[in-house]
């Protein structure tokens, strides 16, 4: 071989190695990839473009009685951006922000402060015809995902009892907020394909599915709800009042079959209201009763063996003077049996009556009532209202207990303690929600009940202090109120007026406690301005419910006796509309 071929064979000898080491090296690059490091390079590309989504589930279904919906979740849209992909398109930012009713230059600060991110909602839960604009402008960047948006058909008829959700649709008041474990499903998750704007484009695989939440049915009845919630409306409009409440309870049962307060809000529309409107005040408000208490006390008389429904009671010309306070009537009524005391609602007579007693006994029954104590219903912010030990009571204490001053209650207090006279003496806990009832206590002689409901039948008669709660073919049991609000310069000149009652008296089927708060027209006291509110709405609770009355025209007896003997006597009515206490007599 010549000399210069030599150096020709070495730089390809030279070459030949080079080009086989780099082939060496490719081969172990390769085997290092596809089988080293198989599956971490496997799952960094598929990071690339799969993703872990959620698949959004409803919120149950809170119905009445009757299974008419009261509280729904529906499908909406909410819009999320990536920021830099907007911000590269500076022309949309104006548009958008005027669909969403928003700042230009607030929503331009925003993006600029989340540029790096790849996520920021802008705004969820939007209104259909919204969420079509902000699509037909089709901004980059810019995505929807759907959520679910709950929806109140009833608004504020019934806003008070279900309360209302927040961000995540999660139950912040109400029994959206008691039973909200109950209420919310279980998201599920799965596997999409996304491209590089972050859509989703295909679905890869099923996780975990959906699981909706548990539907809750109400002790409401929604057509008594509307009925009440209109009754106490024109109430407010015609006394001009600050409040009020109404609870309607099936003596039978404990079940609420309505619950209203006015003033109300509409949860569909939260930044309309107020804190203060929020409240469900017939549960979580408390006041002095007045002379609806005097029942009791007159109850705990009769136990302890003081009077009968017919003792006369002697009442002072001028009035009762206790540790230099004078109690007084707005009448003077002379003797009174202890039956017309009731009748014409006599402050005097019951406050001598209430000394007479024995504090510890009278403390008792009061409790025995539910007083002082929570009902058990269960729903957030309940009070237990105020009932001091007895031997801290002062001689001026136990005499105004006589006529309700001293101790505060709850609407659904008054409700359950007026049931509890209704029903022969059991105490049953209220309750808002469908359920197996718990059995009832046995707190009080169903004789002494019975006596009581007679004396009270007379209230609402020509003669007695409720007359205009009267209701055209049915007995009426029950007691007006009327109580000074306390003040913190002592009692001021607004008023509390209330009626409790119940119906049809020979067999008592529901309680309606009815409580106005400062009627300010010409008006205060609690026959003129609760009764007819409880006249009215049980006339027409009573007639829908179906429940026979008790009070007919001497013509109408003998033939309806013949033809409906069942309906005379109170048995249960087929057909017609289902019973207040599901079918119970």
């Amino acid at each position: 071989m010549s000399a210069a071929a030599q150096p020709s064979a070495r730089r390809l000898l030279v070459f030949a190695l080079c080009f086989l080491l780099c082939m060496v090296a490719l081969l172990a690059k390769a085997i290092n990839l596809q089988v080293t490091q198989k599956d971490f390079l496997q799952d960094q590309g598929e990071a690339r473009y799969l993703r872990e989504a959620p698949i959004p589930t409803t919120r149950g279904e809170i119905l009445d009685r009757n299974g008419e919906v009261l509280a729904v979740s529906t499908p909406v849209e909410s819009v999320w951006v990536v920021p830099r992909e907007l911000l590269k398109h500076p022309g949309y930012i104006k548009p958008l922000a005027d669909i969403l009713e928003g700042d230009e230059e607030k929503l331009q600060l925003t993006l600029a402060e989340r540029r790096d991110r790849e996520f920021y909602w802008l705004r969820r839960r939007l209104l259909p015809g919204m969420a079509e604009q902000v699509r037909q402008l089709d901004a980059p960047g810019v995505n929807f995902r759907r959520e679910y948006r709950r929806f109140y058909p009833d608004g504020a008829v019934t806003a008070h009892i279900i309360g209302h959700t927040g961000t995540g649709d999660v139950g912040l008041t109400g029994l959206e907020y008691m039973y909200d474990d109950k209420l919310t499903g279980k998201p599920g998750r799965k596997l999409v394909i996304k491209d590089r704007l972050g859509r989703s484009v295909e679905e890869v695989k099923l996780l975990q599915p959906a699981e909706p939440g548990e539907t809750l049915q109400l002790t409401i009845d929604r057509r008594l709800q509307y009925m009440a919630y209109e009754e106490l409306q024109r109430a407010m409009l015609e006394h001009a009042a600050e409040s009020a409440s109404l609870v309607l309870m099936d003596v039978h049962s404990g079940e609420v079959l309505a619950m209203v307060n006015h003033p109300s809000y509409n949860p569909n529309n939260l930044e309309e209201s107020r804190v203060l409107q929020r409240y469900n005040r017939a549960i979580t408000h408390v006041s002095e009763p007045g002379s609806v208490i005097k029942p009791f006390i007159m109850l705990a008389a009769l136990q302890a063996g003081a009077v009968k429904p017919q003792t006369v009671l002697d009442i002072p010309a001028g009035g009762y003077n206790v540790s230099g306070h004078r109690i007084t009537d707005t009448h003077y009524y002379g003797p009174l049996t202890a039956t017309r005391v009731l009748t014409k609602s006599s402050n005097i007579a019951m406050a001598r009556l209430a000394q007479q007693l024995d504090s510890g006994h009278l403390h008792e029954v009061l409790t025995r009532f539910g007083f002082g104590s929570l009902t058990g219903v269960v729903f957030p912010g309940e009070s237990a209202g105020v009932l001091r030990q007895p031997e801290r009571w002062r001689a001026l204490e136990q005499a105004t207990l006589g006529y309700g001053y001293g101790l505060s209650v709850t609407t659904l207090q008054l409700a359950q303690a007026y049931s509890v006279l209704a029903n022969g003496g059991l105490l049953y806990r209220p309750s808002l929600v469908m359920s197996t009832p718990e059995p009832p206590a046995s707190v009080v002689d169903p004789a002494l009940t019975r006596s009581i409901t007679a004396m009270l039948e007379t209230v609402v008669t020509e003669d007695g202090t409720g007359t205009l709660a009267a209701v055209p073919m049915y007995r009426v049991a029950g007691k007006t109120g009327t109580a000074h609000i306390a003040s913190v310069n002592g009692y001021s000149n607004d008023y509390i007026s209330s009626f409790i009652g119940y119906a049809p008296a020979s067999q008592p089927r529901l309680v309606c406690a009815v409580v106005i708060h400062k009627p300010r027209n010409t008006d205060y006291y609690g026959g003129l301005v609760a009764a007819p509110v409880f006249s009215r709405f049980m006339t027409d609770a009573l007639r829908l419910l179906n429940i026979p009355p008790d009070r007919l025209p001497e013509n109408w007896q003998a033939g309806m006796a013949a033809a409906t003997p069942a309906a005379i006597s109170g048995a249960p009515v087929s057909g017609g509309q289902p019973s207040a206490s599901g079918g119970q007599p």
